[in-house]
């Protein structure tokens, strides 16, 4: 399942050249991981009410384009790898037909001294899972560019 939000870019989160300063990207990313785990039926207050959460560990970011004050942009999020612990969630950032960002977000569930911690059936989502190969086929920035399929060891 791939989640798509849409939003804004502010003035203030623009540096002095006019473009999107890098650091906001994480905003932009952040928020749509919410967002995603709202659309496969997470209850994020719930699991913090419970004395979990949900750490990032690693975020890696592709910087392809440079966006700017007022552009709207679409984030696509959708999960490639899940484990009993923790998982990596694939995200784009978009204006339009133009693909500005490529990330992908290592995340673990960690029990309330933030430690990792396998993920209670009441919160392991399947949403969270990856689609099979056969459904997945590609990555979005892949099918609008009408690329190749992606190799299934890169998941």
């Amino acid at each position: 399942m791939v989640c798509k939000c849409t939003l804004f870019v502010r003035t203030y989160e623009c540096d002095t050249n006019g473009h999107v300063n890098n650091a906001n990207y994480l905003n932009y990313l952040e928020y749509a991981r919410y967002e995603l785990l709202k659309d496969v039926g997470f209850d994020y207050q719930k699991m913090m009410k419970a004395g979990y959460g949900i750490f990032v560990a690693r975020i890696e970011i592709d910087y392809k384009m440079q966006a700017l004050a007022d552009d709207e942009l679409s984030i696509k999020s959708w999960p490639i790898k899940k484990g009993a612990v923790s998982g990596i969630i694939a995200q784009e950032i978009w204006r339009g037909d133009d693909l500005l960002i490529e990330a992908k977000v290592t995340w673990a569930f960690v029990d309330s001294k933030g430690m990792p911690t396998k993920i209670p059936p009441e919160f392991d989502m399947p949403g969270l899972k990856p689609e099979p190969p056969a459904e997945r086929g590609t990555s979005p920035a892949q099918r609008s560019a009408g690329s190749p399929p992606v190799p299934s060891e890169i998941y």
